[in-house]
């Protein structure tokens, strides 16, 4: 009978939809580490916490309790939880490490069913979540699907302005030394394409520019050294005609560049977007619009052409191109403005009205085919405590904590705009960014965060239910 009951209750969660895929996306330092990190320590802790409020499960004391279980897909690297929490736990507490490649956590939630079917044939019910952690990076390569090779080198060479054109100077005069039309040189190739790499480090790490492709080349993951990493834009497309590279020998260096770039195409992008995106249910898009704010108008413009790019990724209509390869079935879309405690509690709503500025567009075609969204300003681990400035009797908003240099601070970082800026906010420089160490916190304890609650209950309450 207790065999027969176990079976039975199998049945039933399956039956119910008890299983939940989420993709955790965004760019590079939005802060996908931390907010699975503090999502999974949120509901370990969820049974025993009252720092849940805004999640219904917990609010009603029906959550029984969460535990970590062995992930379902077992050639994928599992999420390095311990080691986060290790580093946050730390004397002084450090962040943890980001996201470097493909890992995954699975979940196992078991509640007590508030009403209907479940209520009354089972005790209690237990919801799976898998979470699944990637580089944002390699989302902007999927545009490179719609494009040849000549047409990406042409793109690129359009997106030479500001900053890049500058740090493009190195790689470029030795790029020009080739010649498309001779027989492949290896070595030359490699060479070029390991100047082109360090040219899109140096964007990224440098100036604080996010839209770098091929996402792979800055974060390889398991490609990291391979001949499919080995190729680069053709920037000298007016010294040829189309005609005269589509006739090149197939061992020529175009005829060469031309089949990396496919094989990239193929075996990496189309691959990654196969063998996860058709199996999410749920997605939450972390955007930090305050580092590029800080780091001024090219960075910021930059970080929004980032944004739109990553957000062709999931126009789920039926057709866009990531329907018609990859069949996604996900229901909800949660965008979330990060490091919230990095200003004061006054300019979150502020947060909410810039990050929907910049989604606009994207938001309104993903509402169209019926798919739940929210916009929401979240600290996933709480860096700050908010607090006021006194100046000569006057009080001021402030933000307190522990900066990158180990000293205390108290300060109010500016207002954030509503709006996407115009060229007379940049004139006036008015935002000051910090970094903050995480606050100390007790490892019996949930993590201090910001709405983490509010982002949990938008993502599984429906399934906690």
């Amino acid at each position: 009978m207790s065999r027969l009951t176990k079976e039975m209750n199998k049945f039933v969660n399956r039956s119910m939809d008890r299983h939940v895929k989420l993709a955790v996306t965004g760019l590079s330092r939005a802060g996908k580490t931390a907010f699975i990190t503090s999502f999974v320590n949120q509901c370990l802790h969820a049974a025993s916490s009252d720092k849940l409020p805004l999640l219904s499960v917990t609010r009603e004391g029906r959550m029984i309790g969460a535990k970590r279980v062995s992930q379902s897909n077992l050639s994928v690297p599992s999420f390095t939880y311990d080691d986060g929490m290790e580093s946050l736990l730390s004397e002084p507490p450090m962040w943890p490490k980001p996201t470097r490649d493909v890992s995954e956590l699975r979940l196992a939630i078991k509640f007590k069913p508030k009403s209907g079917l479940l209520k009354h044939l089972q005790d209690s019910s237990t919801l799976h979540v898998d979470i699944v952690d990637y580089p944002g990076e390699w989302l902007l390569d999927l545009p490179l699907l719609d494009m040849d090779y000549l047409e990406w080198s042409k793109q690129q060479q359009v997106s030479l302005t500001g900053h890049r054109k500058i740090l493009s100077e190195i790689w470029l005069e030795e790029a020009q030394k080739l010649d498309p039309l001779a027989p492949v040189d290896e070595k030359q190739l490699a060479y070029i394409a390991e100047l082109f790499t360090q040219y899109l480090h140096t964007c990224k790490d440098a100036k604080g520019l996010h839209w770098v492709q091929p996402g792979r080349f800055v974060l390889p993951g398991e490609l990291a050294g391979a001949p499919v990493l080995q190729f680069f834009p053709f920037m000298f497309l007016h010294k040829y005609t189309e005609d005269e590279l589509s006739k090149a020998s197939k061992d020529s260096n175009i005829a060469v560049l031309k089949k990396r770039y496919k094989h990239y195409q193929q075996h990496v992008v189309k691959k990654f977007y196969n063998e996860h995106f058709r199996h999410f249910d749920r997605q939450i898009v972390l955007v930090d619009c305050l580092q590029p704010l800080n780091a001024g108008e090219q960075s910021f413009n930059d970080m929004r052409q980032a944004v739109d790019q990553l957000m062709h990724s999931f126009q789920y209509g039926k057709s866009s191109m990531l329907k018609r390869l990859f069949s996604p079935k996900i229901d909800k879309v949660l965008f979330a403005a990060t490091k919230a405690d990095h200003v004061t509690p006054e300019q979150h709503p502020n947060m909410v009205s810039l990050l929907q500025q910049m989604i606009h567009q994207t938001w309104q075609e993903t509402a169209y085919e019926g798919i739940k969204m929210e916009c929401m300003s979240i600290a996933s681990i709480q860096a700050t405590t908010a607090g006021m400035i006194d100046e000569d009797g006057e009080l001021f908003a402030a933000i307190s904590g522990v900066n990158s240099e180990q000293q205390p601070m108290m300060m109010f970082p500016g207002e954030v705009p509503q709006r996407i800026p115009t060229k007379a906010y940049w004139e006036t420089k008015p935002f000051n960014f910090m970094s903050f160490q995480p606050l100390n916190n007790e490892s019996d304890k949930p993590l201090q965060h910001i709405r983490m609650d509010k982002a949990m209950q938008f993502l599984l309450g429906d399934k906690l239910v």
